[in-house]
Formats: structure tokens, C-alpha cells, sequence
């Protein structure tokens, strides 16, 4: 009897729902998601995200959000493991990367997939590395303080200009999602300096964003994060380009245990860099 092969691939939009099994997914590969990330991920573009059945049983998946008329990012791409090696992995790829039309597409991919998304116009950017242990006994330092509702255009704003992208929705869901805790810095004469959340996941606490003016408004942001987590585990995705955010963590007592690379197909917007002392998530940029 003859395998199903690519062309009894049934790629359609996902909904929330399926999105759940696609969790699971990413789960079993160690990627460990957010326990309510989804909800979120579906406010900035709920028709972004692509499931592939064969005979109605999910077996791919892949994302592909717009952020605006010039940029997207995809991620969450991923075959069932006892169905790859059919050609349904890259017919999803195709089906779903037309949603990006011609905008710049982004993602943080596995390194030993490098040249595959060479071979579909990507180049790449700088690598991710996630660092991960126990988390350090934190306090609350001066001008750090929970967020509040009055704050959210302040952030908003800060985040915008630490992405390639302007995304408030997201932005605002992110802040107020389930067992999510959002901490700013303020200068003294009131002004943002950075903003933090961390988030439940399936294996740790996971903080992102961190994005900060300084190394010092990074540390004093991370401490008042790592309070929630102290004595257990956490996790915190940093581009190898911000160095200052690699010896901070490195200094707290974390170790690297899984890298990613930034691929982008074309050019995205100036966007502070040095900000950016952990990645929001590597599912969306």
C-alpha cells in the first residue's frame, strides 16, 4: 500500500484551537512554549498561522504572522516526527510563506537549517542563544515597578522601537496574558528606560522581552523578573550581538543550552539593537 505522499496535503488556516496540538508539538521538541502564548500570537494575525492534514490527522504546522505591510515572521515549523522525510514539511512551507506577500519575512530557525532557508532567500542576521538555570535571588531595584494601564503607551512606543515592526496588539496582549508579569524602569524624571515580562512555560519561566536603555537597567529589570522565579528555573533568548546581555546572564549564573539563527529575506527597518537584552519569543520576533 502506497504512503500518502505531498499532494494528499490538506493546508488550511489554523484555528486557536488546533493551535493547541501544534503547542504539544513544539513542546516535545524542547522549544518550551509559553503555557498561554497562542492567545496572543492569534491577536496579531489570526489568519497568519497554517495546519496540513493528511486524511483529516494533523502533521505539519508552520506560522507566518504580518506585522504591517513590510514585515513578517514565520515560525512554529514543524512535521510530526514519525511523518517527516514525505515532502509535507515544505509543501507547507509553501502554502503558508504566500501570506507574507512581499513583505521582508524573519525567523529564528534551528542552525542545521541554515542552508535549507538559504535555498529559500534567507540570510543571516546573527545568531540567538537561549540561556537557561537556576534563577538568582531577585529584588526590586530603584524606578522598577509593576506596570501599569497608564503605562501601555509608553511601552508600546519603546517596544516599536526595538523591533522591526510596530505591533501594539500584540504588544497589549502580551502584557495582560495569563500569569504573565510585566515590570518597568523609570528614569528619574519619569521617562521609560525598559520593560520586562516573564511568563509560565512548559519546563521555566521564560522572560521576554527584556529590553532595556543599559546593562544596568537590564540588570535591575532581570532581578525584579527573577524574584517571581527564584530558587527555580528560567530561560531568556539573547541575540549573541548584544554582548552586554550575554555576561549579565553568564554573571547571574545561567549557561547557554540551545542557539537559533535570525534569518531575514530582505532588509527591515533601523531598529535599536542594543536594546534588545532578550528576544520576546522565537515563535513570533
Amino acid at each position: 500500500m502506497t504512503s500518502p505522499g505531498p499532494e494528499d496535503l490538506v493546508v488550511t488556516q489554523a484555528t486557536l484551537d488546533d493551535w493547541r496540538v501544534v503547542g504539544g508539538w513544539a513542546a516535545d521538541e524542547g522549544w518550551n512554549p509559553g503555557l498561554s502564548d497562542r492567545a496572543s500570537f492569534f491577536v496579531q494575525d489570526p489568519e497568519g498561522f497554517f495546519i496540513g492534514r493528511i486524511g483529516g490527522e494533523p502533521v505539519s504546522a508552520i506560522s507566518v504572522v504580518n506585522y504591517g505591510s513590510d514585515y513578517a515572521f514565520l515560525g512554529f515549523y514543524l512535521v510530526r516526527p514519525d511523518l517527516r522525510g514525505r515532502g509535507y514539511g515544505i509543501t507547507t512551507w509553501k502554502t503558508a510563506l504566500a501570506h507574507a506577500g512581499g513583505r521582508t519575512v524573519g525567523l529564528d530557525g534551528v542552525v542545521a537549517q541554515q542552508d535549507n532557508y538559504r535555498q529559500s532567500g534567507f540570510e543571516l542576521a546573527h545568531r540567538t542563544v537561549r540561556f537557561g538555570g537556576v534563577a538568582p535571588v531577585g529584588e526590586t531595584s530603584p524606578g522598577v515597578r509593576p506596570a501599569e494601564k497608564a503605562d501601555l503607551a509608553a511601552i508600546t512606543a519603546y517596544d516599536s522601537a526595538c523591533c522591526p515592526a510596530d505591533r501594539p496588539a500584540f504588544v497589549e496582549s502580551w502584557l495582560t496574558g495569563p500569569e504573565h508579569r510585566t515590570v518597568v524602569r523609570l528614569a528619574d524624571d519619569g521617562h521609560l528606560t525598559g520593560y520586562g515580562v516573564i511568563r509560565p512555560a512548559r519546563d521555566s519561566l521564560r522572560i521576554g522581552p527584556l529590553f532595556a536603555d543599559t546593562a544596568d537597567d537590564a540588570r535591575a529589570l532581570f532581578s525584579a523578573l527573577a524574584a517571581d522565579a527564584a530558587g527555580g528555573a528560567v530561560a531568556i533568548d539573547i541575540p549573541e550581538t548584544n554582548t552586554a546581555g550575554i555576561a549579565l546572564v553568564e554573571e547571574l549564573g545561567l549557561a547557554p543550552s540551545f542557539e537559533t539563527a535570525r534569518m531575514y529575506t530582505g532588509p527591515v527597518r533601523p531598529f535599536a539593537q542594543e536594546r534588545v537584552y532578550g528576544v520576546t519569543t522565537l515563535e513570533l520576533g
